[in-house]
């Protein structure tokens, strides 16, 4: 499989390293200030760039009849209008806040956790997120995906940042630490116990393996696709 990288900071080093352990070509790295022509040899392009430029990179590789993997977050607000217009062009997108095989699986544990814990009233929920000073948006979407799994089951319709308990509303504490891949902790705490899942990569590998994956899902498959439909999680 040919793939273009379209980003190529350092997550787009990492996927360009698995994509070559497992047989692929990377046939262009497309930095934020380079020519992006190259980008019509690929299959796919697997796009991690920054919030501002993921929805005209999604539309110009839709435009160029080229399947996208994209892992950047922070533009949920305008994926309808991305959904529109990949459909119009019928083109095809894996979109996903994270990547990680085990944090896909650990988004479905939290689903199911919420639903567990729902009929509690008594349990004060929370998140806690860190990342890397890099890390353009806060909270993540990682965390933001956490937070509708939650919502879907608990009286939690909604988020905010910070700390403090609002009686509809997950508070989530996004913080921002040098060289920290990303930590993610559910907590339920109550007057007499707590519980709490947690989630910690080690390295940007588990996501760069998930983009690659998806990279060669994709190639089969039309339409627009998250990472649970790559994953058949049900």
């Amino acid at each position: 499989m040919k793939i273009a990288l379209l980003g190529y900071g350092k997550m787009g080093q990492t996927i360009e390293r698995v994509a070559l352990e497992r047989g692929h070509d990377v046939v262009t790295r497309i930095g934020r200030n380079d020519s992006i022509e190259d980008i019509q040899k690929a299959d796919v392009v697997i796009e991690f760039t920054a919030p501002d430029s993921a929805v005209s990179n999604i539309k110009f590789c839709a435009d160029m009849g080229l399947p996208v993997v994209c892992g950047t977050t922070g533009w949920n607000e305008e994926l309808q209008e991305v959904t529109d217009y990949i459909n119009s062009k019928n083109g095809t997108l894996v979109h996903a806040s994270n990547f990680s095989l085990g944090v896909n699986l650990f988004f479905e544990l939290n689903r199911k956790l919420a639903a567990m814990m729902a009929p509690y009233e008594e349990y004060r929920i929370s998140m806690e997120e860190i990342h890397h000073t890099e890390k353009k948006d806060a909270p993540s979407g990682t965390a933001v995906t956490l937070a509708q799994g939650i919502s879907e089951f608990t009286r939690l319709n909604k988020w905010h940042l910070g700390i403090d308990s609002e009686s509809d509303s997950l508070p989530i504490d996004a913080q921002r630490i040098e060289d920290v891949k990303g930590t993610h902790s559910i907590h339920y705490s109550s007057i007499i116990d707590d519980i709490e899942i947690k989630h910690t990569a080690h390295s940007r590998d588990g996501f760069a393996i998930g983009a690659v994956i998806a990279a060669e899902w994709i190639t089969k498959h039309k339409g627009i696709f998250t990472m649970k439909d790559v994953l058949n999680l049900s």
